[in-house]
């Protein structure tokens, strides 16, 4: 393995935001004690399955700010025992604007993190209070001063469009706070309404009304529009970076590079091998204090499958797939892999082939999604899953 990411699921939360999916339970006076006794358990038996410490830590969640200063130095500080930093280029903790003060974010950055992202969504009282989350716009600020304040050489804040209600002009506003507090990286996600959410359950209820389509690619071409033009390289269909602050951690995801999860919900990427760690935090806990392993899904990745979502990631990228770098790792050509596909998309002006400087600086071609494709990407990435038969003999 020639890279390594480590993420670390905090599988905690003052509340539960009505959008939000990702596996996390409320915090409520629980005691958390157990629970980050048996990531650090974990910790200790994963960092025996890697032969590389990490090159990137992302410890998220949930929002992992809410542990105590005492569990969470006590897991920061085996994390970086059991896993060699010799390596590391970046270390990102995740934040909630209401729990990152100068208190909090000086014990991080002492913790070893150099970069944070912080949820902020919106700078609109009205969207907030849709998304159901615990803060306010002033206190975004004051998150971000505190970040600063410390020392973290990069910035992120998370940031949601399409949301019900929302202008195209109130959209652009929150960019232009966010651009005022001179933010490092921006993710400007869509809106998604996931099953079993609250959020999902108003709209079918109908007391939400989803945004309209139009408006919502409306938003998306200004976020591309406004943020290239403030310096920032549109990267990935939903991040933006400026010069050199791209994300190092995301940046192994969609290059299809392993990575070990530690945590309740946690996956893992290990030898074409894909794994999750049980959702629920009891039951974590029982697993890895009885067996050490809290797995509860795994698929062994042939040939062929893995190709087809190294393909699909890398049209996340902006750049797209790299033909001669995916040739070289999974031994495909994609244009021939993908013929169909490629042929379909490129006659629905969705996809183009281009020529552009690679990773060495010498000439490579890419497959990349078009801007009228990066606005349908999911239906075009959904084709690269089934690649066609490779020809006879290779």
């Amino acid at each position: 393995m020639d890279i390594l990411g480590l993420y670390v699921h905090v599988p905690f939360c003052t509340t539960k935001c009505g959008y939000c999916d990702f596996y996390s339970v409320p915090l409520r006076g629980r005691a958390v004690g157990q629970v980050v006794r048996a990531m650090i358990r974990e910790a200790e038996i994963r960092a025996l399955s890697v032969d590389i410490g990490p090159d990137t830590v992302m410890l998220g969640g949930g929002t992992p700010t809410v542990l105590p200063d005492s569990e969470l130095q006590g897991l920061l500080t085996a994390i970086q025992r059991h896993f060699p930093t010799d390596c590391l280029r970046e270390f990102t903790v995740e934040a909630n604007p209401a729990n990152l003060d100068a208190s909090r974010a000086r014990l991080l950055r002492e913790l070893g993190a150099d970069r944070v992202s912080i949820g902020a969504q919106s700078f609109q009282p009205r969207d907030l209070a849709v998304l159901e989350r615990d803060h306010e716009p002033a206190t975004i600020q004051k998150a971000v001063r505190a970040a600063r304040g410390a020392g973290f050489r990069s910035l992120n804040l998370d940031l949601i469009f399409g949301i019900p209600g929302q202008t195209l002009a109130g959209w652009l506003d929150t960019l232009r706070r966010a651009l005022d507090l001179g933010s490092d990286h921006l993710s400007c996600y869509g809106l998604t309404y996931e099953p079993g959410t609250s959020l999902t359950g108003r709209r079918d209820s109908g007391h939400v009304q989803p945004c309209d389509e139009q408006l919502e690619a409306d938003m998306f071409c200004a976020t591309i529009d406004a943020l290239t033009a403030a310096g920032f390289e549109h990267y990935e269909i939903s991040n933006y970076a400026r010069p050199g602050q791209r994300c190092l951690h995301n940046l192994s995801y969609w290059h299809n590079r392993p990575y070990v999860g530690i945590g309740p919900s946690a996956a893992s990427y290990l030898h074409g091998e894909r794994t999750r760690n049980v959702p629920d935090v009891d039951r974590y806990v029982e697993l890895i204090d009885h067996t050490g392993d809290a797995t509860e899904e795994r698929e062994q990745l042939d040939t062929l499958a893995r190709a087809g979502e190294t393909a699909m990631l890398g049209l996340r990228m902006t750049r797209g797939i790299d033909v001669v770098d995916f040739q070289r790792r999974t031994g495909f050509d994609p244009r021939v892999l993908f013929r169909t596909a490629i042929r379909h998309f490129q006659s629905l002006g969705l996809l183009e082939c281009v020529v552009a400087a690679g990773n060495a600086g010498c000439p490579t071609e890419y497959v990349r999604l078009t801007r009228e494709g990066l606005l349908k990407a999911n239906t075009v990435m959904a084709q690269f899953v089934n690649p066609d038969p490779p020809p006879a003999g290779g």
